[in-house]
């Protein structure tokens, strides 16, 4: 199998020439994604057709469980449809288990240097996060406990779910220890995303994450605009915001409050290569 291997700010990905792969996709990505006896990535992504978009995206994380969207993969996935010649347009649409993304390439001169997407409306209430409770009150003000501290965090669902914990400094998070717990947590029977977040100063937030069915990885671009989103609607943040992850820097505005969230950040590719299956 063909591939090439992509990340959005350390958040990587494998991208297989192939569209519409058969088989047990769950054990492929789990042999695929193992950074020792695999190639090592965070998820595969398995492309398919789309009747209503451009292409249609599928990621499997790498313990095999699928995940409903993903901010870094479609930036790279953008810009690989791009340089490949499968789709040569500056503006396209991207089937997810989410609905439609869209993101938009950005150039400077020939090189496209960012990638904005149109990551859709956040949602705000305890069925849109998968949470145990009334589905249709706010998730907000929630407290969990993991490692024997109490959180209070935030629900906000980017196509899949976060859970948004705001902290005055990240040095004393134990991500390993906090993550797993809050992700299994019993209020979220369909497992969670973690995001750990310090406010710098109205514009700037550090965020840490802990993937649903990937574990602590270096970016995570819906878990950037839950963040963002969260801290806007607490009045933490402006609605323009950097996002400092372990990887790097995403962009995150959020100019109407009944209307989309836009993600701007890079993509790159990082090797392409053949796989013995």
């Amino acid at each position: 199998m063909k591939f090439t291997k992509w990340h959005g700010l350390g958040n990587d990905f494998i991208i297989p020439e192939e569209r519409d792969i058969t088989g047990d996709l769950s054990a492929l990505a789990i042999k695929l994604c193992d950074r020792h006896f695999g190639v090592g990535a965070d998820g595969l992504c398995v492309l398919e057709s789309s009747a209503q978009a451009d292409i249609r995206m599928r990621l499997i994380n790498s313990d095999g469980g699928e995940a409903e969207m993903c901010g870094n993969l479609v930036r790279c996935l953008a810009k690989y449809m791009y340089e490949s010649g499968f789709c040569r347009k500056n503006n396209m649409r991207i089937e997810t288990l989410a609905g439609i993304i869209k993101p938009e390439l950005v150039f400077s001169g020939d090189e496209i240097i960012s990638i904005r997407v149109d990551m859709g409306v956040p949602k705000l209430k305890r069925g849109d996060i998968h949470m145990t409770g009334q589905p249709d009150k706010e998730a907000a003000g929630i407290a969990v406990t993991a490692g024997g501290r109490q959180f209070s965090g935030r629900g906000v669902s980017m196509g899949n779910p976060h859970f948004v914990i705001f902290a005055e400094e990240l040095n004393g998070i134990d991500l390993s220890l906090y993550g797993p717990e809050i992700e299994n947590n019993n209020l979220f029977p369909a497992k969670i995303n973690v995001e750990f977040v310090e406010v710098i100063n109205r514009q700037t937030a550090r965020v840490r994450v802990w993937e649903r069915g990937a574990g602590a990885t270096l970016a995570c671009g819906t878990g950037a605009c839950a963040a963002a989103a969260a801290g806007i609607l607490d009045k933490l943040l402006d609605e323009r915001v950097e996002v400092i992850l372990d990887g790097g820097s995403l962009f995150v505005e959020w100019p109407d409050k009944n209307g989309s969230v836009f993600m701007s950040g890079p993509a790159q590719k990082v090797f392409q290569g053949e796989a013995f299956l």
